[in-house]
């Protein structure tokens, strides 16, 4: 996170403007796909949702439940010009971040008595969140009014094929390691790493916003 690079790689650069522009609706496809390969936040909150799963048909589920909730917001908002600052609505997406690792050590019945929220709502209404955020970063790119709704698709496209390209080594790592006698401590560490990633994230995102 102190790397100022790999903060801004989740951003809009002016190499994937021009990417857009001189390409058809592949490149956004392209760009969506980039986008959220490296949309080190997405991919952690989704990564806390993997570790509270232990089928894999519970990790298709859910993830085409956030896949279904990002895909409202993201075709939704851009196609009908919805936009907010995305420094907000990005401190927000860390915040998702912070919930999933605090829920994961089960933090809602050690500090607060209670159980935790019914995931499978949670994660679709972050999903909600996320794909807002990704319409933020894309209504930042000029794209013309031809074949408007087409790049939009495109682009959300690219992004799922971004997103399962992502998943894949994730979901190994984490199932391969669930053998392993050393999962208990790997399981505390990466959700207490996910807690402070979220905090680090939203006060860098908080930062952009009164900078």
């Amino acid at each position: 996170m102190l790397l100022p690079l790999v903060l801004a790689a989740h951003g809009v650069s002016a190499g994937d403007q021009v990417i857009l522009s001189e390409g058809g609706l592949l490149a956004y496809v392209y760009v969506g796909a980039k986008h959220m390969i490296t949309g080190y936040d997405h991919l952690l909150f989704l990564v806390g949702v993997i570790f509270y799963l232990t089928g894999f048909r519970d990790i298709v589920r859910f993830v085409t439940v956030f896949t279904i909730g990002h895909s409202i917001t993201l075709i939704g908002a851009t196609y009908l010009g919805i936009r907010a600052d995305e420094h907000l609505v990005d401190a927000v997406v860390a915040l998702s971040v912070l919930y999933k690792g605090f829920e994961n050590l089960g933090g809602f019945q050690k500090w607060f008595g209670v159980k935790s929220p019914n995931l499978l709502l949670m994660v679709g209404l972050f999903g909600l969140i996320h794909g807002f955020g990704l319409a933020t970063r894309l209504q930042s790119f000029d794209i013309g009014s031809s074949q408007f709704l087409a790049k939009i698709v495109s682009f959300n496209v690219g992004v799922e094929l971004g997103q399962v390209l992502a998943l894949i080594p994730i979901v190994l790592v984490i199932t391969r390691w669930r053998g392993h006698r050393g999962y208990a401590a790997f399981y505390r560490a990466v959700n207490f790493y996910l807690c402070i990633a979220g905090v680090g994230l939203f006060f860098y995102q908080m930062y952009g916003y009164f900078g």
